[in-house]
C-alpha cells in the first residue's frame, strides 16, 4: 500500500473522527501541571491558528507534572524554573498529527530520558500547525524551527552551550530538528531521528531535510521507508531495523491500541512508530542493539557482513550513547547499519549465521533449518539449486546460540521437488558480531531423507 493510499485512510479517520466530535475541546488543565495541545478540525478551521508553539519543561524535579516554559521562565523571580543551565538538555520534537490528537508518548519518552540521565527535557509542542493536511503542515516546519532558534539563543545568552542540546525528532518533527541545526550551522551537539518523515522530503536538497552536516552527530532510526518514512541515509549512523521497512508484529496492528476505537489507523502507523518504541526500549538498556554496517540489506541478510571491523570492532548501538559508541574520527556519513528485531520489548534478538554445504544435487531440493528451544522455535526454509553447494543465511534467536537446545534439519521439498536424499557436508552457526570470534558450531556428514527429520542437540557440542 503506497504512502498516498495510507494518507487518505488517515483522512477518511479524519472526516469521520471529527463528524464525531461536535463538542468544544475541553481545555480544563491543573493549575500547576501543564499538557500538550489537542485540536479538532472544527476548531481548525474556525481559529485558522497556523501556528501556536509551546513548550513544555520536565525534570527529574517533576517527572510526572510538566511545566510550561518560555524564554521567560528563567528571569521570573515569584517561581524559579526547574530549568538547569549547568544540565544536558533533551529537546523532543513530535510529528504530523493526522487528527489533532496530543502525541501520548512524549511523556513516556520524556521520563525513560530521565531515567537515564539528570537533564532538562524541553518538549516542543505544535499540535496545531502540525495538524490535519499534510502538505500544509509541511509548509509550517522551517517556521516551527526558527521559532525553536530564538528560545535556544535565549538559553545560549543565560549560559546554555550548543554542543549541550540534544534534539529527538520524530517523523516530520526529525527534519524541524535538522532544519535548527542548519539554522546553528552543525553545532547542536546532536540529533536523533527517529524514522524521519519520506514523503515530500526524499528528493529534497540537504538544506531542507535532517542530514549529518546539521549537528556534531546525528544518529537515525529506520522503520517505514517504504511507506512514512525516509528511505535514504540522512544521518551519521542510519540504523535499518530489519531492512527498514516492514517490521515484526505490524501486520496484525499490535499497536492499534494507541487508538482502540480506529484500529486501521493502528495499522496504518505501526511500522513507522516502531522507531520510537524501540528507542524507548534501547533507554531502558535490557539488551544492546547493535547494527552491523552492510552496503544492502540483501548482503546482510545472506551473511555477508557480520563484524564491525570498520569501526575497529565496535558496532553502533542504538541509544544514548556517545556517537552511538563509536570511537574512531573521523566519524563516517550516511553509514547503514542493519539489524533484526522481535515483535515486542525489549525487542533484542540475537544474530544466527547459518552456513550449509551440501553435496551436488541432481535436482533442487528445500530444507527446512529449525532452531529450537523448550518454548520457541525459529525456522528457516533454503531452496538449494543444481549449481551452489554453500549457503549461507542470518536468522534470529531469543536467546544465545549455546543456549538453544537443538538443530533440527528436514527436507522439505517431497512435494515440489523431485531430489530424494540430501547429502549435508556441513551445517555451522556462529553468533554475530563477536568480539572474541568464537569458532562456528559445526556438525558434519549429514544425510537428511524425505519424511525423517534430523536432529541433534546443540548443548553437548557447545560445551
Amino acid at each position: 500500500m503506497p504512502w498516498e493510499r495510507k494518507t487518505i485512510i488517515l483522512c477518511v479517520l479524519t472526516v469521520c473522527i471529527t463528524s464525531l466530535v461536535v463538542g468544544v475541546e475541553d481545555k480544563h488543565r491543573d493549575d500547576e501541571c501543564a499538557d500538550l495541545n489537542n485540536t479538532t478540525f472544527l476548531e481548525y478551521r474556525q481559529r485558522r491558528v497556523k501556528l501556536q508553539v509551546q513548550y513544555l519543561l520536565l525534570t527529574r524535579r517533576n517527572m510526572d507534572c510538566a511545566h510550561m516554559f518560555s524564554q521567560e521562565s528563567l528571569t521570573e523571580t515569584q517561581q524559579p524554573s526547574y530549568f538547569n543551565i549547568s544540565l544536558p538538555t533533551k529537546v523532543i520534537i513530535h510529528g504530523y498529527r493526522a487528527m489533532g490528537s496530543r502525541p501520548a508518548w512524549v511523556k513516556e519518552l520524556a521520563r525513560a530520558l530521565l531515567r537515564v540521565q539528570d537533564v532538562n527535557v524541553l518538549v516542543v509542542d505544535w499540535v496545531y500547525g502540525a495538524s490535519f493536511a499534510y502538505n500544509l503542515v509541511v509548509e509550517n516546519y522551517k517556521e516551527v524551527a526558527l521559532q525553536i532558534s530564538v528560545l535556544i539563543n535565549q538559553l545560549q545568552k543565560h549560559g546554555c552551550q550548543l554542543e549541550s542540546f540534544h534534539f529527538i525528532g520524530i517523523s516530520l518533527g526529525a527534519h524541524v530538528a535538522g532544519f535548527v541545526g542548519t539554522l546553528f550551522e552543525g553545532k547542536i551537539g546532536r540529533i536523533t531521528g527517529l524514522d524521519p518523515a519520506g514523503p515530500m522530503f526524499k528528493g529534497a536538497d540537504t538544506y531542507d531535510r535532517l542530514d549529518p552536516s546539521d549537528a556534531q552527530f546525528v544518529d537515525v532510526i529506520h522503520t517505514d521507508s517504504d511507506y512514512f518514512g525516509i528511505s535514504i541515509p540522512v544521518g551519521h549512523m542510519d540504523f535499518f531495523l530489519n531492512g527498514g521497512k516492514d517490521q515484526t508484529g505490524c501486520a496484525r496492528s499490535r499497536f492499534a491500541s494507541i487508538l482502540i476505537y480506529f484500529p486501521v489507523y493502528g495499522y496504518v502507523i505501526c511500522d513507522h512508530m516502531r522507531a520510537l518504541y524501540v528507542y524507548m526500549s534501547a533507554l531502558n538498556g535490557s539488551c544492546p542493539l547493535m547494527g552491523i554496517p552492510c552496503f544492502s540489506y540483501k548482503d546482510f541478510l545472506e551473511g555477508r557482513c557480520v563484524n564491525c571491523d570498520i569501526f575497529k570492532g565496535t558496532c553502533p548501538t542504538i541509544g544514548l550513547s556517545e556517537n552511538s559508541g563509536i570511537t574512531i574520527s573521523p566519524i563516517p556519513k550516511e553509514q547503514k547499519l542493519f539489524l533484526l528485531t522481535s515483535s515486542s520489548p525489549p525487542f533484542c534478538s540475537h544474530h544466527i549465521l547459518l552456513e550449509l554445504e551440501v553435496s551436488p544435487l541432481d535436482k533442487s531440493a528445500e530444507v527446512q533449518v529449525i532452531l529450537m528451544t523448550e518454548n520457541h522455535g525459529t525456522e528457516q526454509r533454503i531452496r538449494l539449486q543444481t549449481a551452489t553447494t554453500v549457503y549461507r543465511t542470518v536468522l534470529t534467536h531469543p536467546v544465545a546460540l549455546c543456549e538453544i537446545e537443538t538443530i533440527e534439519l528436514r527436507n522439505t521439498g517431497a512435494r515440489f521437488y523431485r531430489q530424494g536424499d540430501v547429502h549435508v557436508k556441513s551445517v555451522c552457526l556462529s553468533e554475530f558480531p563477536s568480539l572474541r570470534r568464537e569458532e562456528p558450531l559445526c556438525v558434519n556428514n549429514i544425510n537428511v531423507r524425505r519424511g525423517a527429520p534430523w536432529s541433534h542437540d546443540l548443548v553437548q557440542v557447545c560445551l
